[in-house]
């Protein structure tokens, strides 16, 4: 690694690999400041040839926020449950197939939720031989690039949010979306809102979790909502991570989307730590 913190891009508008920082002991402030300056600019940022347990992953989390248990029960870690398991391989070292489909449509995190997380963190343990990425959207270049009519029309927009609701929440688990601990309401947002540090506007719907809008008929907002999922998930605001092993990878919540590429063999491990963090 090198002495000085340094940025390299991965992709053409989105992606950023900080280099010189090792995660497995705690950051001083310099670095910790280094790397909260650089998230605010770079929503997407990936640490090289880490290693860390879901302790140290949970650690790091929390120098941002507060790390939260995932919604979904048996993907938590069984000691550090503000930490989860992004896996297509059951207790038995089968096969999940919950775990080989979760999240392969376009989404941000718990939008769902009565409050936003602020970022996620995924560690790569085990990561198939070819493919296997994940992919991210970013939502204020989409918005940026918007017809001015558009702006103007979401501007009054307020979109309604659940778990698995959305037109692609529907289309990828149907009835099959796991158990949770608790029952998830609807939540209204914004469908354009303002990123807390850079006061950068952001398209705020996602296909999994956004199911209409207020005082729409759903036979209208799907389809709006369809339209600006396809104008959002273009080449041109996308960027692929191809996953190593040792990756550390965080996101913005509130100004990307994201996916699993879903295009590896499921009978090839695919193990990550995971942990969503809300400000505290």
């Amino acid at each position: 690694m090198t002495n000085t913190p340094q940025l390299r891009p991965l992709g053409e508008t989105l992606g950023t690999e900080a280099l010189g920082i090792d995660l497995s002991k705690p950051l001083d402030e310099a670095d910790f400041d280094w790397v909260a300056n650089a998230f605010a600019e770079h929503p997407v940022l990936v640490f090289r040839d880490q290693d860390l347990g879901a302790a140290e992953v949970a650690a790091f989390g929390r120098r941002f926020g507060t790390p939260r248990k995932h919604a979904l029960v048996k993907y938590r870690h069984a000691e550090h449950p503000d930490v989860s398991w992004l896996t297509n391989v059951d207790d038995a070292g089968k096969t999940d197939w919950y775990g080989v489909k979760r999240a392969t449509e376009w989404h941000a995190d718990s939008t769902y939720e009565d409050d936003l997380p602020l970022l996620a963190i995924l560690h790569a343990k085990e990561v198939p031989g070819e493919k296997g990425g994940t992919m991210f959207a970013d939502m204020g270049a989409a918005y940026a690039a918007l017809p001015e009519a558009s702006k103007a029309r979401l501007a009054d927009l307020t979109g309604l949010h659940g778990r698995s609701t959305g037109p692609a929440g529907e289309r990828l688990y149907g009835d099959d979306k796991g158990v949770t601990e608790k029952q998830y309401r609807e939540v209204p947002w914004p469908a354009v809102v303002r990123h807390p540090v850079t006061d950068r506007p952001i398209l705020f719907v996602n296909p999994m979790h956004t199911h209409g809008f207020v005082g729409m008929a759903r036979e209208e907002a799907w389809p709006l909502i369809e339209e600006l999922a396809a104008h959002a998930t273009q080449d041109r605001f996308v960027y692929y991570h191809r996953w190593r092993v040792g990756d550390v990878l965080m996101w913005d919540e509130r100004s990307t989307m994201h996916r699993g590429a879903g295009d590896y063999r499921p009978e090839e491990r695919r193990v990550m730590l995971r942990t969503i963090v809300y400000p505290n």
